[in-house]
């Protein structure tokens, strides 16, 4: 991540800046001069948006946890992953592990609940996919605008192993999500989606890295995203095909609407690929909303705001729809219809 050494919010020589090429559309270090104070303990408040899907939980309340850290599974069943912040200029670092061993059927939902100000947070998560194994891992983040937060998932997906992944974000003053999945191939599939939704001064990085490391892997991704007024939104994807890794088929796919003059994209897909007999690609699009739809839609009678609602809420709903389970599909579609 950082050329010196990993991010680390109690020594400002570890916060990366444009300078580190991984970073250099989210420069942490132009805003992040100088270790944070520590965050005090806070209450964990209400319950998060997927509590209603029950199962286990793991909570995080400004970087400690409320319990344990870790969270082992063998069978079926639901983990609410929680990172909570409630603290004013202040930083905080959580870190959690969770294990689907063989044959489990594990369905993650993370959520980032940002309640405070002007706080620096730095959540981390290491995930182990069996293989035999199957995840899906449902984020959602809402933070406060003047927030900084980097989150990392470090994932390893065992030989025929299944992992889907998909990410939700409003952004933040400067916050980047990064997933980096060790894609044991031999039959193992994955998928890591997101989108995001920006207004005000809002940014959000979304960056990826998979590295097929065996032959016979699939992957699929799809990133879709919306930048309003003066926002910024960042993907950068990679997946690396290793020596031997022969088979591979992996797509991926980022497209994104500017809906202001003062609004920016900035987008770096990248294939490495070391092998031979593969089938691999990668698209890219930026545009805006279809202007001949939105007149069509003001000609009968639907105001201009809520045309371009719809319109938006029809180009990123297919992340959500891809989302295999039900309920946490349609937690999702109602959390993005109700912030557009």
């Amino acid at each position: 991540m950082n050329a010196l050494a990993p991010l680390d919010l109690t020594d400002a020589s570890t916060f990366p800046s444009r300078r580190t090429e991984a970073w250099k559309y989210s420069d942490l270090k132009r805003y992040l001069r100088e270790a944070p104070q520590p965050s005090p303990t806070t209450a964990v408040g209400a319950p998060g948006p997927f509590y209603a899907l029950g199962g286990e939980a793991i909570v995080f309340a400004n970087g400690r946890p409320v319990g344990a850290s870790d969270f082992i599974t063998s069978g079926e069943q639901t983990l609410r992953l929680r990172y909570i912040s409630q603290a004013d200029g202040t930083g905080h670092t959580a870190s959690a592990r969770v294990v689907a061993r063989s044959g489990a059927k594990l369905l993650l939902l993370e959520t980032h609940e940002g309640r405070g100000s002007a706080y620096v947070a730095h959540n981390r998560l290491e995930l182990d996919v069996a293989s035999g194994a199957e995840v899906e891992r449902i984020v959602l983040v809402e933070e406060p605008e003047d927030a900084l937060s980097v989150a990392e998932a470090e994932v390893k997906v065992a030989p025929g192993g299944l992992y889907r992944q998909t990410i939700v974000t409003t952004g933040a003053k400067l916050q980047r999500l990064e997933t980096r999945i060790r894609h044991g191939a031999e039959g193992a599939d994955v998928r890591a989606d997101g989108l995001y939704l920006l207004n005000g001064a809002r940014h959000a990085d979304l960056t990826s890295v998979v590295t097929h490391a065996a032959a016979d892997g699939q992957t699929s991704q799809l990133i879709k995203g919306v930048a309003r007024d003066t926002s910024r939104g960042v993907f950068q994807g990679k997946i690396v095909v290793e020596r031997g890794a022969d088979g591979t088929d992996a797509r991926m796919g980022h497209h994104a609407l500017i809906a202001s003059e003062r609004a920016e994209i900035d987008a770096k897909p990248e294939l490495i690929i070391y092998a031979d007999d593969v089938q691999c690609a990668h698209g890219n699009t930026v545009g805006t909303l279809d202007e001949s739809a939105l007149f069509y839609m003001q000609q009968r009678g639907i105001p201009a705001d809520e045309a371009r609602a719809l319109l938006t809420q029809a180009f990123l709903i297919e992340v959500a729809d891809r989302i295999a389970h039900e309920g946490a599909r349609e937690v999702v579609r109602e959390w993005l219809t109700a912030r557009l």
